[in-house]
């Protein structure tokens, strides 16, 4: 059935990918958020160019004849954002407002259903296996954790005292092609990626000693899962995320094979995050009778051949 759906922060890396997977399937999609993609032409129908944050713009978007929303704006980025501490407060102020005014669009307007995307900050810092009961007692990593958490409260009182048919789901590291890469913003896999395809002295610099582990979930498993969520009915905090866990060493070597270099590994001071996480996918696989694909080396040969051009097309 084609319905009318909002993707809010449509400008971003999963909302360019969203937005065109619901325009393949037939929906009428409308896009909002400060920036057009910077890596494509934006598939929506239309695309509003507004700032979340002020609740007169969002009022605008959030009309009676929307069928849905999938909620993805936020002030975020990768460890070289979030955990330096530097933008913590524009990143809570910002990050609170949009929700915030979106919750009370939603029921001014008499639209029902919102997915919003939360995010693995919100575990303890030193939680490894990250299944969904484990959020509490609370110790988010970051302020954009705490952000995030109290959002996933924020959407959750909302389904308790207004009826809002709501979706939490908790993502953990995606990447792909079309995401940040070289703007301080980017995650570790682009951020390896460009590092090992500028290489040419065959020297990659990582960050910390290399041994913190992670997990990362290609975008089109992302995508699917965030549609098999909103189809669900289930209204409960849900992980979205790859079990496949990793090092940061071991990512670059990943990486060095795909591109076919020799590459020597130096390690430096900078914001790293916690030692070591993964998804816990019991949640997903129950809810859904469905897990993301452990896809990993060829999410990777994507994400490289797209930054690889990309550098070529800047020299």
């Amino acid at each position: 059935m084609r319905r009318k759906i909002l993707v809010c922060g449509a400008g971003g890396f999963i909302g360019t990918h969203l937005v065109s997977h619901l325009k393949q399937q037939g929906h009428y999609v409308v896009g909002a958020d400060l920036k057009l993609p910077q890596w494509s032409t934006t598939d929506a129908d239309e695309f509003h160019l507004i700032d979340l944050t002020d609740k007169s713009n969002v009022d605008t978007v959030v009309t009676h004849d929307v069928d849905e929303i999938y909620q993805l704006a936020a002030d975020m980025g990768g460890a070289g954002y979030v955990f330096t501490g530097e933008n913590d407060a524009d990143i809570m102020q910002n990050s609170a407002s949009i929700n915030l005014n979106i919750c009370r669009a939603m029921t001014e307007h008499n639209v029902n259903r919102v997915l919003f995307t939360s995010s693995a900050c919100i575990y303890p810092f030193d939680q490894i296996d990250l299944a969904e009961h484990t959020a509490y007692p609370a110790q988010p990593d970051s302020d954009y954790g705490w952000e995030k958490l109290f959002a996933e409260r924020l959407y959750a009182a909302y389904n308790k005292n207004y009826g809002i048919d709501v979706r939490i789901v908790r993502l953990h590291n995606v990447f792909g092609p079309l995401g940040s890469y070289n703007n301080g913003k980017e995650k570790a896999p682009a951020a390896i990626c460009r590092k090992v395809a500028q290489a040419n002295d065959g020297i990659v610099e990582v960050w910390g000693n290399g041994e913190q582990t992670r997990s990362f979930l290609y975008i089109d498993e992302c995508i699917t899962g965030l549609q098999k969520i909103m189809a669900s009915g289930y209204t409960q905090p849900i992980n979205l995320g790859s079990e496949q866990m990793v090092t940061i060493n071991e990512l670059v070597d990943t990486v060095a094979d795909i591109a076919n270099k020799k590459i020597t590994k130096t390690y430096a001071s900078g914001p790293v995050g916690v030692a070591g996480r993964t998804s816990n996918n019991k949640m997903i696989s129950n809810v859904c009778g469905w897990a993301p694909a452990e896809n990993l080396v060829e999410g990777l040969e994507q994400t490289y051949k797209w930054i690889e051009q990309e550098i070529d097309n800047a020299r």
